[in-house]
């Protein structure tokens, strides 16, 4: 049985004009040049007419990436657009969990995770949030354990260039 390899998930930060429609534009251009959008987030900016998006896909070629952003930077709406290096970023998602875990089980998670307890439900089932990197979330969802687990909703990345 062979796995699958992942190609290199890439970051690209770009900053628009803040007006209606132009999420759609460039996830349109995306799609029609065949890559897949892992995440996308979007905010505005301390300057209420740009929005900051930050969008993720997987992908190997240097060259691809290159293409992608120079076509990103041609929309009239677009200010700019650039990959970001993961070496010179910090990336972060947030994880809303819901999860079945007793009293001791929830201590051990507290001792190697650091989260927020939303809600306490019957049954013990916990709503939990926590947030970091891409990879602590995985090792807090493979710590509670994947019957355990009844929900789950993950925001997308969004990064800062240090």
């Amino acid at each position: 049985m062979t796995t699958a390899v992942q190609a290199k998930r890439r970051a690209i930060l770009i900053f628009t004009l803040n007006r209606s429609g132009v999420l759609n534009k460039i996830s349109m251009l995306i799609r029609r040049k065949m890559y897949n959008v892992e995440t996308i987030t979007a905010c505005t900016t301390l300057q209420p007419s740009i929005s900051r998006m930050t969008l993720t896909l997987r992908e190997d070629s240097d060259q691809n990436m290159r293409q992608v952003v120079k076509q990103i930077e041609k929309m009239t709406e677009v200010i700019s657009a650039r990959e970001l290096n993961i070496n010179q970023s910090f990336w972060r998602e947030v994880a809303i969990v819901k999860f079945q875990a007793d009293e001791t089980n929830l201590e051990l998670l507290k001792d190697n995770h650091f989260f927020e307890i939303l809600d306490r439900q019957e049954f013990d089932v916990y709503a939990v949030q926590i947030a970091g990197t891409s990879q602590m979330i995985d090792d807090f969802l493979q710590d509670i354990g994947e019957r355990r687990v009844l929900e789950i909703a993950r925001s997308g990345f969004t990064a800062l260039e240090k």
